[in-house]
């Protein structure tokens, strides 16, 4: 299935999506990212936890700007009270330690996740202190490619979401992960365009 085909398929199942599909076109579908650049996303997913998009992209850039090439080795060698001067909290900069010593050590394998199902891979990820299911899930989406992951907990795609259903309050987590049932097999691309129609109605 192609993008245009993808697009369609979602319309076809939920028609709130038209709206969005119509001002966005298709998305094109995420593929998975060499090896060399998975370890490199799971440390940028731990700046974006809980923040906004500005604001986690400022502290990341400054992340870098200190460790240089993204890498276990050059992590370890900054250390968290440094990384705590680009603004990450210090249960951010300890994840970021815990994250390098795991890859290093092996507990964490980021080469072999291509060969592992989503709730493998969800599962060695959440297994280490300070990187959660959010965090699974957009390594899963946006840097594995995977088409059916659902980041229900996400606020944006429960926004998102929100508004292309004209629900007067935002839906809960719970109801999400029940609601998008019928989406199953294309639901990493319903949320990609759940965070489109938050652009969309702002005039982005």
């Amino acid at each position: 299935m192609n993008a245009r085909e993808a697009a369609a398929e979602l319309v076809r199942r939920d028609p709130a999506f038209a709206v969005v599909v119509a001002a966005r076109g298709a998305l094109p579908l995420s593929r998975n990212s060499p090896v060399a650049d998975r370890f490199p996303f799971l440390l940028r997913t731990v700046s974006y936890q809980l923040l906004a998009g500005a604001a986690a992209e400022t502290i990341h850039t400054r992340v870098l700007t200190l460790v240089g090439e993204p890498t276990p080795d050059r992590v370890l060698a900054v250390g968290a009270p440094a990384l705590r001067t680009a603004g990450l909290s210090t249960t951010k900069a300890e994840t970021m330690v815990r994250l390098a010593e795991a890859t290093l050590a092996g507990s964490l394998r980021p080469e072999r996740h291509g060969r592992l199902g989503d709730a493998e891979v969800s599962a060695e990820i959440t297994a280490l202190k300070g990187l959660g299911t959010w965090s699974a899930h957009m390594y899963l989406m946006n840097c594995l490619g995977r088409p059916d992951v659902w980041p229900s907990g996400d606020y944006g795609v429960r926004v998102g979401w929100s508004m292309l259903h004209d629900l007067d309050e935002t839906i809960s987590e719970r109801s999400l992960r029940h609601d998008a049932e019928h989406l199953s097999g294309l639901r990493s691309l319903a949320a990609r365009y759940c965070w489109a129609e938050i652009d969309r109605r702002r005039g982005k």
